[in-house]
């Protein structure tokens, strides 16, 4: 029995994936790296109040104010008031319109003044679903045990 190589004349149908590859993977890394970012805020101190926890389906946007009015978005990441518009339009255009909501974490300590400053500004960038996160009021733990 003899074998005959013939020689392929047509077009070669293989897929280089290695370029896929290697772009998928610097995608992961820096994904994995940001998003713990966006979920953690500065660390303030809370306004007490009885309500139910947030809910929601999608990564929450959470802008933080400290006891020095200083705006941080997610953990560390130090955002001007002037600049809070534009940054808010670029990271809302990301979105979804259902998942176009901010949460503001501010320190109890705080000028209610500036808390109305930061809520102005995301209403110029065009947020119109703000809410305001507290802190559980101890009492409500204690009823919700007897």
């Amino acid at each position: 029995m003899g074998f005959s190589q013939h020689q392929m004349d047509g077009p070669v149908a293989n897929i280089n994936v290695t370029p896929l590859v290697d772009v998928m993977l610097v995608l992961l890394v820096i994904f994995m790296v940001t998003a713990p970012m966006l979920q953690q805020g500065v660390d303030v101190n809370l306004p007490k109040a009885t309500t139910a926890p947030l809910q929601g389906s999608s990564e929450q946007i959470v802008l933080s104010l400290d006891d020095g009015g200083k705006i941080f978005l997610g953990a560390g990441n130090e955002v001007p008031l002037a600049t809070l518009p534009d940054k808010m339009k670029a990271i809302m255009s990301l979105r979804k319109p259902e998942d176009q909501k901010v949460y503001i974490k501010a320190d109890e300590a705080l000028n209610y003044g500036r808390i109305m400053e930061v809520m102005g500004n995301l209403h110029k960038a065009g947020i119109t679903q703000i809410g305001l996160v507290s802190s559980p009021h101890p009492e409500s733990d204690d009823e919700k045990k007897k």
